[in-house]
């Protein structure tokens, strides 16, 4: 259980919250819920994780759709430079790679500017897009997190070049959901659902951290958080193999 003082804490954090996003403040109301979930997952006080994915799901989303409402679609082969950053859709291709797909997404948000950022990986053999997103940590906490996708309308296999694949025009808004769709979908799929609660609840902030456009990820936290409240705590995180750390 919280303590007091902790939990006081993490209520004004979210009261905070709240306001902001009555007063449509998303990037506010985002940082906001993110600190009081740190706050409340540090304390093991997973009902307040579970009140607090739903407004962070909603100030997210809120962003999401002021991105692809900007009717901005990009593909990009490099980061673009600070004062190059607009709103709208974002899809980084080889030779970038996901973690630098991450800083730039990290950029847009400390700047306040509403993105979709995807990135993705060389077409395979089958036609396909690897999809792929990266969290944040030390060389072995990184979680990556991968999907295959088919890519838009009008791509075309080649036999050379980076990307293995030739095309002319940005894809539609809807592809860009799709794909994180996709790529949250996956996510979802790799939590081992006999491991305790509490280990599934801090596998869905890493990979939350990692993918933060999925509203059914915020769903599960939320839901998982609730199924934490009773049961026992494990005295000791989830141990893993280098091989664990991608999905």
């Amino acid at each position: 259980m919280a303590k007091a003082g902790s939990a006081n804490a993490v209520d004004e954090l979210m009261e905070r919250a709240s306001v902001a996003l009555v007063g449509a403040a998303y990037f506010e109301a985002e940082t906001l819920c993110l600190r009081a979930l740190k706050r409340a997952r540090e304390q093991n006080d997973f009902e307040r994780v579970a009140r607090i994915a739903l407004p962070l799901q909603e100030a997210r989303r809120q962003k999401r759709q002021l991105a692809v409402d900007s009717g901005v679609r990009m593909v990009l082969d490099r980061v673009p430079r600070p004062k190059d950053l607009v709103p709208g859709c974002y899809l980084m291709q080889p030779p970038v790679i996901g973690v630098e797909a991450r800083e730039l997404r990290l950029g847009l948000d400390g700047k306040k500017i509403p993105a979709l950022v995807v990135c993705r990986e060389p077409m395979t053999r089958a036609g396909q897009w690897p999809i792929v997103a990266v969290s944040g940590g030390s060389l072995i906490d990184v979680v990556s997190v991968r999907a295959r996708v088919a890519p838009p309308p009008g791509v075309m296999p080649a036999e050379t070049g980076i990307t293995r694949d030739t095309w002319t025009d940005a894809p539609p808004a809807s592809w860009f959901e799709d794909a994180a769709e996709a790529l949250g979908d996956e996510a979802i799929r790799r939590i081992v659902a006999t491991d305790p609660a509490a280990w599934r609840v801090d596998e869905l902030l890493t990979l939350l951290d990692a993918h933060p456009d999925h509203e059914k990820l915020h769903q599960h936290l939320a839901a998982t958080a609730r199924t934490a409240m009773h049961e026992p705590v494990p005295e000791h995180p989830k141990r893993r193999g280098s091989d664990e750390r991608s999905f």
